[in-house]
């Protein structure tokens, strides 16, 4: 339909012209001593008009070519960025997928197309490493790193591959080398924690973990277990010093107070140096909050002494009415009991938490009450069990 009101349209319009035409008697006259022409004015404007298209076209025809050597180097610019993206994408997809000679043959095709980027040196290193050939990761890091931009990947992809060949002091001076250059990023932060880690700089790993967990970089149970095993580690390493392991244990923050299986685990070095008590009032807030058979196996490690100590077995009595088959309780009542010298609940608590769930330390401490109450034939008995599960 619209073709159709074009058509219309069109001879509508040149129908007009003919009339127009055919009514204009007017003339042009051209003197040029001695020549003298006189032209038609129609014919004079379709010539002018002709004249104005043929200068059109031939203006356009002449730029044209004047511009074809710069279209044809866009051309060659544009085919050789296609060329090197496309091999650029099989390089990352054979890296990916691990094969990692195909994924070094295209992205060499790729750098033979574009010299200049430092992305392609950056895959290629990758794919050596891949192939365990340090030679031509080497040569591709080195060109990653002499090209625009690349520094920074280099750095990064170097300190990776240090740490994978175990090589920490070239690691740690490629992270250095990022921090010295401002350089910032969750890639660098995660790369640190990976190098802290293997070379056990716990207090590294504790202050690195909160960082990426605040940028989402890390899942919530992968951190609560890195920042646990971090904690664990502080703690060993300040055993000898009591007035360290207490400040170590006032320093930590709420979530570790939090962390049931951390205190589980601290309450005994705490006790090791003395300072059992300090987690006495955390145990009890965790028991109360939700209870935990294994953290009140622990709690006599943090009873206290005197009067401390006879308000925890009160507490711990008032569990075991809500709680009186619990292992744990059973066992953490009966040492409490011992250091209380009542050796007959004593005795009664240690063997009820044997009878539902028979454990070493269970077997040393009833060993250790008979010893008290000269028993030694019971105590002997007690010893070799206690021997005889912690080796199987």
């Amino acid at each position: 339909m619209r073709a159709l009101i074009w058509i219309v349209a069109i001879f509508a319009v040149a129908a007009g012209i003919a009339m127009l035409a055919g009514q204009n008697e007017g003339y042009v006259l051209v003197v040029s001593p001695p020549w003298r022409a006189q032209l038609s004015l129609n014919f004079v404007i379709v010539g002018l008009i002709v004249a104005f298209v043929l200068m059109y076209v031939l203006v356009r025809v002449l730029r044209r070519t004047l511009g074809l050597p710069g279209r044809v180097a866009r051309y060659r610019v544009r085919r050789r960025e296609e060329k090197r993206t496309k091999a650029l994408h099989q390089a990352l997809r054979a890296l990916f997928e691990g094969r990692y000679g195909d994924a070094l043959s295209s992205a060499r095709a790729a750098d033979a197309a574009d010299r200049t980027s430092f992305e392609v040196a950056v895959v290629a290193a990758r794919a050596a490493h891949g192939m365990r050939d340090a030679r031509k990761r080497a040569e591709w890091l080195d060109k990653a790193g002499e090209r625009e931009g690349g520094r920074a990947p280099r750095l990064l992809a170097q300190a990776g591959f240090a740490i994978d060949d175990g090589e920490f002091a070239d690691a740690r001076a490629a992270l250095d080398a990022l921090r010295e250059s401002g350089h910032r990023s969750v890639a660098a932060r995660r790369l640190a924690l990976d190098l802290a880690l293997a070379e056990e700089r716990w207090d590294e790993v504790a202050e690195l973990v909160p960082q990426l967990q605040s940028e989402r970089a890390l899942p919530v149970d992968e951190a609560r277990r890195l920042q646990r095993a971090a904690r664990i580690a502080g703690f060993r390493r300040r055993l000898g010093d009591a007035t360290e392991t207490a400040a170590y244990w006032r320093d930590l923050p709420k979530e570790d107070m939090a962390d049931r299986v951390l205190i589980a685990e601290v309450v005994p070095m705490l006790a090791a140096t003395g300072q059992g008590g300090l987690a006495r009032r955390t145990v009890e807030r965790l028991l109360d909050d939700q209870w935990d058979s294994e953290l009140a196996r622990q709690y006599s490690l943090c009873a206290g002494d005197g009067a401390e100590a006879d308000q925890a077995l009160k507490r711990a009595e008032k569990w075991l009415a809500a709680h009186p088959d619990d292992a744990g309780l059973l066992a953490s009542v009966g040492r409490q009991c011992m250091a209380a010298q009542i050796w007959g609940k004593a005795q009664s608590y240690l063997e009820e938490s044997l009878a539902r769930d028979a454990r070493a330390d269970v077997h040393r401490s009833l060993a250790e009450l008979f010893e008290r109450l000269e028993r030694t034939d019971d105590a002997a008995r007690h010893y070799r069990e206690a021997a005889r599960l912690a080796q199987g």
